[in-house]
């Protein structure tokens, strides 16, 4: 009789074991079916600002302002849209500040240009830059190749190694001298050193010290 009570409970602690798996089985299904269905990609409305929300399976929500100035979220999907606009809200002043200084970058300058802006800013950095190189030329103990002039939207200048061509962002005319001369060092430098690490930083200090500073006058 003992033994038959004591296979009973045995029997039935195993259905419960059993049911219980099967129904967390069934709640961790559903949870992934129901983030599954909310992944993706829609628009969503904060304080009448559009905001583009991918919906993703990360750990946190990242707010992001493209340099067209519009404003992206990604979010994990158990963050609802109200929490979303509540954060969005929250960061309004670093909204504000990211499209101010996206304005003033190359891709907001190259984007609100007119055409006769741009030529002229090719004129006076054209007429400039040759004179900067053969400059710095021995100085730095390299050899340029072609000088190309463009009304870039990303960068201050560029350099391929391999041809020592280097281009140089039109809109530089804009600013002072020194900083037009920080981008052809900046450049030159490249013929050096391919990558932006400690030597590139290490050579940049050596040839012209004041290099941040110059810098920080293009970043406003």
């Amino acid at each position: 009789m003992h033994a038959d009570k004591k296979a009973e409970k045995h029997a039935r602690a195993g259905r419960q074991a059993g049911a219980g798996a099967a129904q967390r089985t069934a709640s961790g299904a559903a949870r992934r079916a129901g983030a599954g269905a909310k992944l993706g990609e829609r628009a969503i409305e904060v304080n009448g600002m559009p905001v583009a929300l991918t919906v993703k399976r990360i750990k946190n929500v990242n707010l992001r302002v493209k340099p067209d100035g519009s404003i992206a979220v990604s979010a994990p999907p158990w963050v609802s849209d109200a929490q979303i606009a509540s954060f969005v809200t929250e960061k309004q002043g670093w909204i504000e500040a990211r499209r101010q200084a996206h304005a003033a970058s190359p891709y907001g300058l190259a984007h609100e240009a007119t055409p006769d802006e741009v030529l002229a800013w090719r004129a006076a950095v054209k007429a400039a830059v040759p004179s900067l190189v053969a400059t710095w030329e021995p100085v730095m103990g390299v050899r340029a190749g072609k000088l190309a002039y463009r009304n870039m939207t990303s960068r201050w200048g560029s350099c391929n190694p391999k041809t020592g061509r280097i281009c140089i962002n039109v809109q530089l005319a804009k600013y002072p001298p020194e900083c037009l001369e920080y981008v052809v060092v900046h450049e030159l430098c490249h013929l050096l050193e391919r990558g932006h690490g400690p030597r590139f930083k290490a050579l940049m200090d050596a040839y012209l010290p004041d290099w941040r500073e110059r810098r920080a006058k293009l970043r406003g």
